[in-house]
């Protein structure tokens, strides 16, 4: 299976994002970035020609330190905005970034370095999330020690001076605001002068200039990681041509831009959102965006619509998990804030429930803005399912109709296309410009993972409903993976993290409903004998598994099983276990079971999940 888009002709992605919008566009003025601090009055800005200037700065700082193109480069960075530079850096000379999100641990990115090859690391000495000091240096050191005992060490770390920013001196290119209050301690930043090197004393001497390498539009363009249902992160890989058109157009008219908009998309440049809808996307676009460092409840729960008022921000994009936390403190935070600005409201990441649907229209958008209910994923590089603002009739959950050249079909277990109303398996029948190409390295797991099952479609891995008007409603995974605040995670990999602890023998994790996350992970395990259940225990595990993962990954319930159902060919039923986590009686046929005697018993000992 192979994917082409205009194979043969010639662009650079960064040449249309920058140069384009500053020569032929006359934009150089205009701001592409309202950087937000964690901290409130903490703020920079940075026009067009400014970033283009400082991306030309770091291309070069980046073909100085011997990066070529199709090299891989990864990134392990806070929400600033060097972090931009650096990925359209690579960009411009040709090389694939990997962007690591700041909040996975050192395992996490340790493996995703090795599994591309990646010869030079870009990070950050330290940042703060609300107010929890991250050293993120520490982490990232972590992950290259883990990578020289594995045999492939790096070549380079090159480090950005975040935290302790006012002591580097401003060559003036980009304007700040005064005076800035990062919360500043004396923090111990570890550094190995043999590998690491200073982002500020690179750029200091590196010149502006810096002609593009000219790619085809097949080229590769940046890797990102995505859970797999093995347990091993996948490393999704989209080419230049079509995921810069897709991007651009599904931008464009999705949020039905304006040149005199400002537009905040809330999600980490870490996840395929960032990628689309806070760089790539935009930024074609000749837009305004804004890119906030911080969290939605520092230093109060008003912190969003703050934001808004202050920038004047006209369309708003965040996940639902974000409008559920919110929704759960009342409307008098977000009443007391003015939001007249606002134009276009949009959701990402995961189905969104009705009520936090109505609540988002209601309540945050006055009943005045529509609602871009987006589905997509990592592996689609931009919109497939969604309303266009003000031209379709909104229903609150639903995500509406395909978007342009996008074809969908709903199949039933034995791949027979549904007419009419039906639910079942969500597949797209041909290409479009953004899917991805192939997963880096294992074109075979490719085929296997988004091919095999319904050959002749695109399988997405969700399930759909389609109703009587042709509304599409996304129903959640079919396959063992789970979506926890708009982050996909494989159970494979939670299960092999809870297996790497000396007194578990098995684990099967499933999902739960949970009122903010939506889903949340529900862990069933087997003890080895000589071990007992303890508080002390299931604290370890979860510790374990967000030090092997990342804290997004941390299970809400651990239920101790004395054995786990399975069919007689010993495979774990997670079907019947989801219906235990959710106290739900009716398990259907359960004939296959080689065990059905255990199922009583888990009932009896389930967690407390009021």
């Amino acid at each position: 299976i192979f994917i082409e888009w205009m194979k043969g002709a010639t662009t650079n992605i960064c040449y249309n994002l920058l140069d384009r919008n500053v020569n032929e566009k006359k934009l150089g003025d205009k701001i592409a970035f309202y950087w937000e601090g964690n901290e409130p009055g903490d703020s920079a800005k940075i026009t067009y020609s400014e970033l283009l200037h400082k991306v030309c700065q770091f291309a070069n700082v980046l073909r100085s330190q011997g990066v070529k193109k199709g090299d891989r480069i990864s990134i392990y960075m806070p929400m600033i905005l060097e972090l931009v530079v650096a990925m359209l850096a690579c960009a411009r000379i040709g090389a694939l970034h990997s962007i690591v999100f700041a909040g996975f641990s050192a395992d996490s990115l340790c493996e995703r370095i090795l599994d591309c090859g990646c010869s030079l690391l870009i990070t950050a000495d330290a940042f703060y999330r609300g107010d929890k000091l991250i050293i993120l240096k520490q982490i990232a050191d972590e992950a290259l020690q883990k990578c020289k005992d594995k045999g492939c060490p790096l070549k380079k770390c090159i480090v950005v001076k975040h935290l302790a920013r006012e002591e580097v001196a401003v060559d003036g290119t980009c304007s700040k605001s005064p005076p800035l209050k990062r919360l500043c301690q004396d923090v111990q930043i570890p550094w190995n002068p043999a590998m690491d090197v200073w982002w500020h004393e690179l750029m200091s001497s590196a010149s502006s200039e810096c002609e593009p390498e000219w790619c085809d539009s097949e080229d590769e363009l940046f890797i990102l990681y995505t859970s797999g249902s093995t347990g091993k992160p996948k490393g999704v890989l989209h080419t230049v041509g079509g995921y810069m058109l897709f991007a651009a157009t599904s931008f464009k008219y999705v949020f039905d831009y304006q040149p005199e908009d400002v537009y905040w998309c809330t999600a980490d440049i870490g996840w395929i959102t960032g990628h689309s809808y806070l760089t790539y996307g935009p930024l074609a676009n000749g837009a305004t965006s804004v890119l906030f460092e911080g969290v939605p409840t520092y230093p109060d729960i008003g912190r969003m619509w703050s934001i808004v008022d202050k920038y004047k921000v006209t369309k708003f994009y965040t996940a639902p998990t974000a409008i559920r936390l919110l929704m759960k403190q009342g409307e008098e935070p977000v009443r007391k804030h003015s939001r007249k600005s606002l134009k276009v409201l949009g959701s990402v990441g995961e189905p969104i429930n009705p009520e936090a649907w109505l609540w988002y229209y209601r309540v945050v958008g006055e009943e005045r803005c529509p609602i871009v209910d987006t589905f997509w994923q990592t592996e689609t590089g931009g919109h497939m399912l969604t309303p266009l603002p003000a031209a379709t009739p909104m229903k609150p959950g639903s995500a509406t109709f395909p978007f342009f050249g996008v074809v969908p079909a709903i199949l039933n277990e034995s791949g027979e296309e549904l007419e009419g109303e039906a639910e079942g398996y969500l597949v797209f029948k041909q290409p479009w410009p953004g899917i991805m190409r192939t997963l880096y390295g294992n074109h075979q797991q490719f085929e296997t993972t988004y091919f095999k099952k319904f050959p002749g479609y695109y399988v997405t891995g969700d399930g759909c409903r389609r109703d009587k008007d042709g509304y599409y409603w996304i129903t959640g995974r079919i396959d063992d993976m789970l979506n926890v605040s708009g982050h996909l995670l494989s159970t494979a990999e939670v299960e092999s993290a809870l297996l790497e602890h000396a007194a578990i023998s098995e684990a099967a994790v499933v999902s739960h409903p949970h009122p903010l996350k939506g889903e949340c992970l529900y862990c069933f395990v087997t003890l080895r004998d000589g071990h007992e259940f303890t508080k002390k225990l299931t604290d370890e595990l979860k510790k374990q598994v967000r030090e092997k993962i990342g804290p997004i990954a941390t299970p809400d319930y651990i239920q101790c099983a004395p054995g786990l159902p399975k069919t007689r060919s010993g495979k774990i039923t997670r079907r019947i276990l989801r219906k235990i986590a959710k106290n739900d009686q009716d398990l259907g046929d359960i004939s296959t079971l080689a065990n059905p005697g255990i199922i009583k018993h888990l009932f009896n000992s389930r967690c407390d999940t009021k």
